[in-house]
């Protein structure tokens, strides 16, 4: 995998306002800030997204994400806290390091960030739906 910019960051060669750090994590303010306290929780493993992770850096990141969303609640109390995760461009990724946002948001917020859920349930009869799982499903054999 080539290096990205936080591979540089975790390496130190770009400055970065880390908030956390272990064997296997680095977070850090992104340099964005779409909400106060948004924050990049990234591996030091690289792997360029979840379709390349494996297991071991997963479980590293499912250790710190609750500790990083903690640390985030008691500084700035916030109203509630997205974690977004993209994986390939068409996804909206732009740095090709397995990376999340931890994005706190405030009541009466004027951020500019915002999430559109659009359901399409009344598309997907029961059939359709037994017929999708069956088809994930079918990827664990």
């Amino acid at each position: 995998m080539s290096e990205t910019v936080f591979s540089k960051i975790i390496d130190g060669e770009i400055p970065s306002y880390k908030v956390y750090e272990d064997e296997y994590v680095y977070a850090f303010l992104d340099i964005s800030q779409v909400t106060k306290g948004h924050t990049l929780l990234v591996p030091k493993k690289a792997s360029a997204d979840i379709f390349e992770t494996d297991a071991e850096t997963m479980q590293h990141i499912g250790i710190a994400l609750p500790k990083v969303a903690n640390a985030i609640k008691k500084a700035f109390n916030p109203d509630g806290l997205n974690i977004i995760q993209n994986n390939g461009e068409f996804a909206d990724q732009s740095v090709f390091h397995l990376h999340f946002h931890l994005l706190p948001r405030y009541e009466n917020d004027i951020d500019g960030f915002g999430y559109q859920w659009e359901t399409h349930a009344e598309t997907f009869d029961d059939t359709h739906k037994a017929k999708i799982a069956q088809e994930i499903a079918a990827q664990f054999d």
